[in-house]
């Protein structure tokens, strides 16, 4: 609809009486907020309408950076209230009292405060999508401790909030530490984590989630002893010994929420401190619903490194190799290659720990290392199950690696992982076990190394001009920085206030040439295995990385993250 509010020029700069009615009387015509009306007439950037607004009503504004040094006074306005008021009570480094909100038009709303902090505070203004970015940052952290530090007034809708998150586990009589952990592995889920990290310190316990590959923390609880009960609590879940605590352990679980079943695989670790325990999140129901229809093109890589590695899915026999830490998606792109050649007239067999995603058609086999089904023994006895194609979840040992190399050499198209940092560095792990080198260059087909490198949230992305010391540090000269168009996230709350929003991968492919072979059987240096894939056209991660930077969908200080400077 059109607007007669006219436009202001580069703030700070006082909106006049006649705009803000005009906003108001708008507002009424399209059953919308006047602050945004205001803001999408008035052609200015989130931080200078909010000085436009400090201006005119005289409160001092804040940014994102600001609102970082704050601490959330959820004693004050209770975190749901801040959450539905877009206003929150901060205490800053000498303990005065804020108040932030971020509409000045809306009286019923000041009144509101006024009444419910009933003491002094100075008002500030932010934006309302920093605002909302920030209370997203805090929402972990407040629903844990708030379940566990619930007087008896509170008992009731700490009740109430496990019955909605149907936890099968939960009854009305549940300790509060059974609360606390379930409400962390809720909050978890609900933010999608991949990760949740327990770490016990000198105070107490650290609450982390793992986001896109990075760890987030969400809160901590003070006490030495609720840090043991809380791993206590996870190792019962996890069927582990409670006494034990000078070893490490490692379990699993499932729990039932919002009528799914999600597997959880535990390992605790003792510290100086006591014990830590990081669990792994693996929601099979999920993943398998997105997995269906599953492709290489749908991960996000470019289309030659797609074409590469369809060029290699498609063959007889031989192995087809990925490599990358962990969590960097070797799984996903394996289960993309072997749904794109299941055609229905090929044995497909794998072996996995654990199988992280159903695939229709495959025969999937679940390690059980306490009943003696290891890689090895499983791969021997799939070979006798008359398989076209298999697929080994990871190589880890010698024995796995040597079996592996014998069924690619044999009539056998086998997929696999190893865990390594490029695709040179297999080499050296394959050499390093004991594996034939002839016998090794003779069964691959191809290695592939991949990253997961995150993106720029499209919903506050922004141009930005990274320092002269970072361009230096990321291996650009100036000429190169000045010819890219760098953006880069502010945060909101679509990103959690992190900047970034989703992930894409990148990868690169080493093809075994016949002079790669000889190189790698002659044992030569890897700097020359290097020289020859540069001049057979490999392109390495790190170039994969600087084309997404170019593109404007991620920033120079996440690719130094993922990858090394050449």
């Amino acid at each position: 609809m059109s607007s007669d509010l006219s436009p202001l020029p580069e703030a700070p700069a006082r909106f006049t009486p006649e705009q803000l009615q005009q906003a108001r009387e708008e507002a009424r015509r399209r059953e919308r907020p006047a602050l945004d009306v205001l803001e999408e007439h008035s052609g200015l950037t989130h931080e200078h309408f909010v000085q436009s607004l400090a201006e005119t009503f005289h409160y001092p504004a804040l940014t994102m950076a600001d609102l970082d040094a704050l601490h959330p006074a959820f004693d004050v306005i209770p975190y749901a209230e801040a959450v539905r008021h877009e206003c929150l009570a901060c205490r800053d480094g000498e303990e005065e009292l804020l108040v932030l909100f971020a509409d000045p038009l809306n009286a019923d709303l000041q009144a509101w405060a006024d009444h419910v902090v009933g003491r002094p505070a100075r008002w500030c203004l932010v934006h309302r999508t920093d605002l909302s970015a920030f209370l997203t940052r805090q929402e972990a952290s407040w629903r844990a401790v708030d379940v566990l530090l619930a007087g008896e007034a509170d008992q009731a809708a700490a009740t109430s909030l496990v019955e909605d998150i149907s936890y099968k586990s939960i009854s009305e009589d549940t300790s509060q530490v059974v609360k606390l952990v379930h409400s962390i592995i809720y909050d978890a889920l609900k933010v999608g984590a991949s990760d949740i990290h327990l770490e016990s310190d000198g105070a107490g316990l650290v609450m982390k989630y793992r986001i896109d590959g990075v760890l987030d923390a969400v809160g901590s609880l003070n006490g030495i002893d609720l840090a043991e009960q809380v791993v206590s609590r996870v190792k019962v879940m996890s069927d582990l010994d409670i006494a034990e605590r000078r070893v490490p352990q490692d379990g699993r679980f499932k729990i039932a929420i919002q009528g799914r079943e999600v597997d959880f695989r535990v390992s605790i670790m003792p510290s100086i401190f006591g014990e830590d325990a990081v669990l792994r999140i693996l929601d099979r129901r999920a993943l398998t619903t997105q997995l269906q229809g599953l492709r290489l093109d749908s991960l996000g890589f470019d289309t030659a490194s797609i074409e590469e590695v369809r060029r290699y899915i498609q063959d007889p026999y031989g192995m087809v190799l990925v490599t990358g830490p962990t969590g960097s998606g070797k799984t996903t792109t394996l289960y993309a290659a072997v749904t794109e050649i299941n055609t229905g007239h090929d044995k497909i067999v794998t072996i996995e720990d654990p199988v992280e995603y159903q695939l229709s058609g495959v025969l999937q086999i679940q390690v059980n290392e306490k009943k003696g089904l290891t890689f090895a023994r499983g791969l021997r006895s799939i070979l006798r199950h008359d398989p076209d194609k298999i697929l080994v979840g990871e190589i880890r040992d010698t024995e796995t690696a040597q079996i592996a190399v014998q069924a690619a050499l044999t009539g056998h198209l086998v997929f696999t992982t190893v865990h390594a940092n490029n695709v040179f560095d297999v080499i050296g792990r394959f050499v390093h076990m004991g594996v034939d080198p002839y016998s090794f260059v003779s069964a691959l087909n191809c290695i592939f190394a991949q990253r997961l490198v995150r993106l720029n949230c499209p919903y506050c992305s922004q141009a930005d001009q990274p320092d002269a010391q970072l361009v230096a540090v990321s291996g650009l000269s100036p000429e190169q920085a000045a010819a890219i168009e760098f953006r880069r996230g502010r945060g909101c709350g679509h990103c959690r206030g992190s900047g970034y929003k989703g992930r894409k991968a990148i990868g690169e492919m080493l093809r075994l040439t016949d002079e790669i072979r000889e190189l790698i059987v002659a044992r030569e240096p890897i700097r020359h295995i290097k020289e020859a894939a540069r001049r057979n056209g490999t392109r390495f991660l790190r170039q994969a990385a600087v084309e997404l930077v170019k593109r404007g969908e991620t920033t120079l200080q996440e690719i130094n993250r993922v990858t090394f400077v050449e």
